[in-house]
């Protein structure tokens, strides 16, 4: 078990040892220094999580031990020490970043309960910063999988732009790792410690893209009950990921080619200009150049958008890359689920190959992890793999049950199946019989059109281009 360590800091011994003796009683580990000048070489010998220390000493004050633990020394927390009469020098130091102040005569339990509060946000801090290192390391570029030509072509190109803030447009089918290539840009890039923020223009209205990018002001519409910041305002500093850019509107289009133009937006129902720092990254599967012909996206947004193009290739066009993907994967779901499968055999191999893989990596990764939730043996035989077209039959000749509880997850998997087949159909004959017009096949149906678009979502149907 770890023993969160505290240093206190104070010119008078007999404060020193009143916290010694209180923190000791709550199982810290306690060290006491006499001056700011000893408290360095202490922080020389050993890390802290935790330093009290007094404002007034005599040499090197309180003030400063501060400034110099929020220079050197970051992830420590720092508590003042104070008289009645420092209060607002103690304020002050709030303000350059110490966590909280303690005054002068002091309770046990005051100096518990301040103490307590900053182990805790030591540990969500630290926390944090293991999340953020983990999610960094889990998108640098060795991450990707792929040995292929095309694949290769693109990490050369999102080495050289990562470093930068160019605007990149990612062009590819559903399924082909866009956000992925996204990610992996903004995570390699000075911007890597603040926000990524993922976007999807294809199943938001246009009035709630607007508000969504943009935030909007109390009033400005019907429900509208407070000021609500938009996602260019939660990424400042970062990234943001406008993924299907295509399906965005003309007026939306105008205000983005604003954005990237002069750095600056305007909340819906706003009369002020905010100025925004961001890097914009986009992505499509639709031919933007054909819509411009047509009159459907705005040529001047294509130029600012298109600066750096990088083409995805589908799967079946990185075939060689398949082998590579699927072990991958294999190894990922083994891993979470806590199986030893040890990999593929040479005709489930081939069974995969010789597949046209229309969901291209996406559908790949599914169906290796349905295959691992399902299986127990060491080896991935062809018959685990459950490509669409294969008879149920055979699925349920494979799996046939043992006992009574091996019946029961059966039949719970084929009714799961059996739904999701009827909701699928459900979904793409209304957005057939209304030209993929998603509010009007929504309001057929009955639906809500969020509740509609998260269908839409669950099954990866995309509304198309009329």
């Amino acid at each position: 078990m770890y023993n969160p360590r505290v240093l206190v800091v104070d010119d008078e011994m007999i404060v020193c040892e009143s916290c010694k003796r209180i923190l000791d009683e709550d199982g810290y580990i306690v060290e006491i220094a006499l001056s700011g000048m000893e408290a360095f070489e202490k922080m020389k010998e050993n890390t802290f999580d935790v330093v009290l220390t007094d404002l007034k000493m005599p040499g090197i004050d309180g003030m400063e031990v501060l400034k110099t633990l929020r220079k050197e020394y970051s992830e420590t927390i720092v508590i003042i020490i104070t008289g009645f009469a420092t209060v607002e020098t103690a304020v002050e130091a709030m303000k350059l970043g110490a966590f909280d102040y303690i005054p002068k005569p002091f309770t046990p339990d005051e100096v518990s309960i301040v103490v307590k509060k900053a182990i805790e946000q030591k540990s969500l801090l630290m926390e944090n910063i293991y999340l953020r290192k983990e999610l960094q390391e889990k998108y640098m570029f060795h991450n990707i999988v792929g040995k292929s030509k095309r694949m290769q072509d693109i990490y050369r190109i999102i080495t050289k732009v990562a470093s930068t803030d160019i605007t990149v447009l990612i062009y590819g089918q559903s399924g082909t790792g866009k956000e992925l290539i996204a990610r992996a840009i903004h995570f390699n890039s000075q911007r890597r410690e603040r926000q990524f923020v993922p976007v999807d223009c294809a199943v938001l209205s246009e009035n709630l893209l607007e508000s969504e990018l943009f935030g909007h002001v109390r009033g400005s519409f019907t429900g509208a009950i407070a000021n609500k910041p938009g996602l260019f305002e939660v990424a400042d500093g970062g990234t943001v990921f406008l993924d299907e850019v295509g399906n965005i509107s003309l007026s939306i289009q105008a205000k983005l080619l604003r954005v990237l133009q002069e750095r600056e937006f305007t909340p819906v129902g706003g009369t002020k200009a905010k100025k925004v720092d961001i890097r914009l990254i986009a992505a499509t599967n639709k031919d933007l150049e054909k819509m411009i012909k047509e009159e459907a996206f705005r040529e001047d947004l294509y130029y600012r958008l298109n600066i750096v193009p990088i083409y995805l290739p589908t799967l079946k066009e990185r075939e060689e890359d398949i082998p590579l993907l699927a072990v991958h994967f294999l190894k990922k779901y083994a891993e979470e689920l806590g199986k030893t499968i040890k990999g593929f055999t040479p005709e489930a191999m081939e069974k995969l190959m010789k597949y046209s893989w229309p969901g291209n990596v996406r559908e790949l990764e599914n169906l290796v992890e349905r295959t691992v939730v399902m299986m127990e043996e060491e080896m991935v035989r062809p018959e685990h793999l459950f490509l669409p077209g294969q008879k149920e039959k055979e699925i349920l000749a494979e799996h046939a049950p043992m006992t009574s509880e091996d019946l029961k997850e059966i039949k719970k998997k084929i009714r799961e199946k059996a739904v999701e087949e009827v909701e699928r159909t459900f979904v793409l004959n209304a957005l057939e019989r209304h030209n993929w017009n998603v509010t009007r096949a929504a309001e057929e149906v009955g639906m809500l059109r969020q509740n509609f678009q998260a269908l839409m979502r669950k099954y990866n149907i995309r509304a198309r281009e009329e």
